[in-house]
């Protein structure tokens, strides 16, 4: 039996918006929180590896075409979540910074308040900007919706980002899949265009 094809279509597929994903020849690569917090602790990931194992992929092939990349870091207060002074808030070894890359710490779960980031991107004369990282829900989408009010043409790489179970607020909990997979529904609905395989990006 044939599944059947949802009627359902998002705003930009309404307008006849392009929705193919952007290039990183092209594009700015944000990499988003990919902290040790998440690997492990009180919030770590179901399924951070692999999502950091797929942005490591996203990193290297970024460098070999010359992307402008920024790293993103959460910077939490001292001893708790996100302590940069610690091993917990560090940038996981695979896909930490190297050279002069640019690295930006932020409070906010927007990648872009309190912090240099919309002038990074705009001195590299790219418009469109390619995110990967922590959480799916929280940070990277916090970021996609923000950048879209700059300006800015946002792809999502969706292998290479990840979240966690949620409580449903009545005593049950949505799993960090379905999280992940109605946030970059939302996303794709305005303000991203959502990578399904990395490999469209090179």
């Amino acid at each position: 039996m044939f599944p059947v094809m949802s009627s359902a279509r998002t705003l930009l597929q309404l307008v006849g918006a392009d929705r193919s994903p952007s290039k990183l020849r092209d594009a700015c690569l944000i990499l988003i929180d990919l902290q040790n917090e998440y690997i492990a602790g009180p919030i770590a990931l179901p399924d951070a590896e692999a999502a950091t194992a797929s942005a490591a992929r996203l990193l290297a092939a970024a460098r070999r075409l010359e992307t402008p990349i920024i790293h993103v870091a959460h910077l939490g207060a001292p001893g708790s979540l996100f302590d940069r002074a610690a091993d917990r808030g560090a940038i996981i070894v695979g896909v930490a910074p190297i050279g002069g890359e640019t690295v930006i710490e932020k409070r906010l779960p927007n990648a872009f308040a309190g912090t240099e980031l919309k002038a990074r991107i705009e001195a590299t004369g790219r418009k469109d900007i390619v995110l990967a990282g922590f959480m799916t829900h929280m940070c990277v989408s916090s970021t996609a919706r923000a950048a879209l009010d700059f300006g800015f043409r946002t792809t999502v790489d969706a292998a290479s980002c990840a979240t966690r179970d949620l409580p449903d607020g009545r005593g049950g909990t949505i799993t960090a899949a379905t999280v992940h997979r109605v946030a970059l529904a939302e996303l794709a609905d305005r303000f991203a265009v959502i990578a399904a395989d990395s490999e469209a990006l090179f």
